[in-house]
């Protein structure tokens, strides 16, 4: 899973294999993502998940002001 950096409207595009799942606003949003796809996960364990690839900035940002 990539979790791209935070977009200038806010939000982070998320993408397995290449695959557009939607635009995420929270670490509660990915683990909905995954739901969907048939793996659960906690909300409070995403952040540390060492599958997800994190670019451009960690799970504590989301919109342009917490881009830094």
């Amino acid at each position: 899973m990539t979790v791209h950096p935070p977009a200038p409207s806010g939000g982070r595009r998320v993408r397995v294999d290449g695959e557009f799942l939607g635009l995420a606003h929270n670490v509660t949003d990915i683990a909905e993502f995954l739901r969907r796809a048939g793996l659960e996960i906690d909300p409070a364990e995403v952040a540390g998940a060492p599958w997800i690839d994190w670019r451009g900035a960690g799970p504590g940002h989301w919109g342009p002001e917490s881009a830094g």
